[in-house]
């Protein structure tokens, strides 16, 4: 076992490491520090050194590394110049300088100087359909919040393009690099809009040498379940309303049962009477024991068998009896078909998928547990049996409340013989428990012997001695198991999160360590966030600390123009973030008639292209493009992460959240304010997706905010910006 266990610590250590080398190789180098004093030193993806153990490569998380990207020429932080390195596989392509203390250069130094900001080219690339890491362009804005300390809960507040999501992604690699011991063992979970977004950043974390964090949306924090279906708006605000945590308690209290008359089971040779008074004792017991319903039942059964024997007893003449008797006449009662079939209605064993049901699909169980909501709320709950087993996003945090209240159910017991007495079960329970602490008692020795008790933990050690099953890692293990407690977590768009999906994610982080980000003023969802404040003070009020992300790389000045005119709609108090840059292409307006061509148009400009509509719109719209646009099969397919491999994605404004893309056309705006009561909002999104070109179809009447847009005229394709035109930032 020794052995074995040090065979499969290096194969998993070799593994791990392999792993990070290929998914890095894409611009491991990226960058130069010239000091004054200390030389040059190289940055990049992993730190690395030579067989002498000489330092090749600096890690970019590493202290050392800050410099690349806090220092300015008023602030130098000990750098004469910073060079940005672009490569093509491992071949230098590229080299864009940064001069930060132009006295303290020599005259090669000056010699070599080159131009272009870094920056600027990156932000004037086309997009992939997949999002990239910024680790060679981090600003000192965003490269101060990756660095925020671990402990506590990190409010990210951005607008629209100011890179919350990729610094939240590469704030995940800083602190595995640095809290690589706390964090390896618990995990980070990254929690995500929807499945779409999840696809568009899944390549950014392996890219920095990241390879086990648990990617997941809300639809599948429960185990097992992927819920991908979306309630209508008014739907999504009930079941997100916190009023629901009573209803799902109520309705767990309601399957307890304590009839008023009394219960008579007819065994044959004689009747039994389970009374008021018997069945109140029993649940008071049930009760008392703090148990979740499923553990609580145990309790709840043995008191009544306990008593019903007792009564069995004395109509068989048997006067008092010893405890051997007594568990013998309870384990009689247990085996009869009319006492399980009474127990089973009086205390049932529920999974969160059966109670969510029953309670939809019963008018007289929803009146009773939500009472707290009003009559036309408890209608919207109502689900017919034909769509009983369709389960949406708004239903998870529920399925999940629901779990925590009523427990595991003991497949143990489940499984058991009629004939099996619970005294065997308990045995049999001990043994096994007995067993597997001495598994790991002996785990732990080897580890210790070894010298790997740092390296791997016991129970892991002793769980792969049980036999050869697959190796999970920390992410698998993590998205299986509904109680997992993560070290770290982080929520991107957090401002859609209803208030029973933030109680959710708060029983996966007991220790608060959070990073949560998002903009208030693209808020969509009825049940989504108006304040940080609000979300957080029920949980760590007066613990949690904001930082704002100001600049925008993403939307052009002539784009954010026309979104900060909606956006004053929306909150006249409000204010956009700065943009860094200038495209060359105003936006644009055009009747519906010329999407088609459009389009086409677009596409032939270069770049991903979205056409971005109303829910109602998508499929009629994905229909007409397939036909009109010589694209790959699936470009209209609307909804979905194919989309992002497609031309054009035709995308609805939730799974459209957090994407960009070169060119976006937006179909009838009034309409998409028209589908949800923060519909405003969701314009807004929609009108700073683009990073290129931007224009809007329509056939309704525009709003103020877009009515001054100029007509697209022709079949003329507004020119695209080249990479590196328009306006420097400050600091280039």
């Amino acid at each position: 076992m020794q052995n074995r266990s040090e065979r499969d610590t290096f194969a998993d250590m070799y593994a791990s490491r392999l792993a990070r080398l290929w998914a890095v190789e894409r611009g491991l180098v990226f960058g130069r520090l010239d000091h004054v004093e200390e030389g040059r030193l190289y940055i990049g993806k992993l730190g690395m050194t030579d067989d002498e153990q000489e330092r090749l490569l600096i890690d970019w998380r590493a202290p050392v590394a800050q410099p690349f990207y806090r220092a300015t020429p008023a602030a130098p932080m000990g750098l004469t110049r910073r060079r940005h390195l672009q490569t093509r596989g491992r071949t230098v392509v590229g080299v864009d300088d940064d001069l930060l203390d132009f006295d303290a250069l020599t005259d090669d130094d000056r010699a070599t100087l080159n131009g272009e900001a870094a920056l600027l080219a990156a932000l004037g690339e086309r997009r992939t359909g997949r999002m990239r890491d910024i680790v060679a362009t981090i600003q000192a804005e965003q490269d101060k919040v990756i660095r925020s300390d671990l402990n506590g809960v990190l409010v990210v507040q951005g607008g629209p393009g100011t890179g919350k999501t990729v610094v939240a992604l590469h704030r995940a690699a800083y602190l595995l690099y640095t809290h690589r011991e706390r964090l390896e063992r618990r995990g980070v979970l990254i929690l995500g809009p929807n499945l779409t977004f999840l696809r568009y950043i899944e390549q950014v974390l392996p890219s920095l040498g990241e390879t086990d964090v648990l990617l997941s949306a809300v639809g599948e924090l429960y185990p097992g379940l992927t819920a991908t279906a979306r309630e209508r708006p008014e739907v999504a605000a009930v079941k997100g309303d916190l009023r629901m945590a009573e209803v799902i308690a109520r309705a767990v209290r309601d399957r307890q049962r304590v009839p008023r008359r009394p219960v008579e089971l007819n065994l044959g040779r004689y009747t039994l009477t389970m009374d008021r008074k018997m069945l109140e004792s029993a649940a008071a017991k049930a009760a008392r024991s703090r148990r979740p319903h499923n553990q609580a039942r145990a309790v709840f059964v043995r008191s009544l068998l306990n008593a019903l024997a007792r009564q069995a007893a004395r109509q068989l003449g048997k006067g008092l009896i010893d405890e051997d008797e007594l568990g013998d006449l309870r384990e009689e009662l247990r085996t009869e078909p009319v006492v399980r079939s009474a127990l089973n209605r009086l205390w049932p064993y529920l999974t969160p998928q059966r109670l969510l049901l029953g309670l939809y699909g019963s008018p007289e169980r929803l009146g009773h547990a939500a009472s707290v909501l009003t009559a036309g709320e408890r209608a919207l709950l109502r689900r017919d049996g034909a769509r009983g087993g369709e389960w949406t996003e708004s239903d998870v945090p529920l399925l999940d409340e629901a779990a925590e209240l009523l427990g595991e159910i003991d497949e143990q017991v489940l499984r058991a013989s009629a004939l099996a007495a619970e005294e065997e079960l308990a045995a049999a329970r001990q043994a096994e428990e007995h067993e597997r602490e001495a598994e790991l008692a002996y785990a732990r020795e080897v580890l210790e012997l070894t010298g790997l008790s740092d390296v791997m933990e016991a129970e892991r050690l002793a769980e792969r001695q049980r036999g050869d099953g697959p190796r999970l890692t920390t992410a698998e293990r993590a998205a299986a198991d509904r109680t997992w407690a993560y070290g770290h977590v982080i929520v991107d768009e957090a401002q859609e999160l209803s208030p029973m999906a933030w109680r959710a994610v708060m029983r996966r982080v007991p220790n608060r360590s959070m990073t949560i980000v998002g903009d208030i003023a693209q808020t969509g969802s009825a049940a989504g966030a108006r304040s940080w404040a609000e979300v957080l003070d029920p949980y760590v009020a007066g613990r949690w600390r904001q930082e704002r992300l100001t600049v925008n790389y993403r939307t052009p000045v002539e784009l954010m123009e026309v979104a900060a005119r909606v956006l004053a709609t929306i909150d006249p108090g409000l204010e956009p973030p700065r943009s860094v840059r200038d495209s060359g292409a105003s936006p644009w307006a055009a009747p519906m008639a010329e999407l088609p061509r459009i389009v086409a148009e677009e596409v032939a400009a270069g770049g991903k292209v979205a056409v971005v509509a109303p829910d109602a719109l998508l499929t009629s719209l994905g229909e007409t493009l397939e036909g009109a646009v010589v694209v790959a099969p699936g470009a209209g397919r609307g909804r979905g992460a194919e989309a992002l491999d497609a031309p054009v994605a035709v995308l609805g404004v939730t799974d459209a959240k957090g994407l960009e893309f070169d060119a976006v056309v937006v179909v009838e705006p009034e309409l998409i304010c028209a589908q949800s009561p923060r519909g405003v909002s969701d314009l807004y999104v929609a009108l700073t997706r683009a990073t290129q070109r931007l224009g809007v179809v329509h056939d309704r009447p525009l709003s103020d905010a877009l009515r001054d847009l100029p007509r697209r005229s022709g079949s003329a394709a507004p020119t695209p910006a080249q990479p590196g035109n328009g306006r420097p930032p400050g600091k280039t």
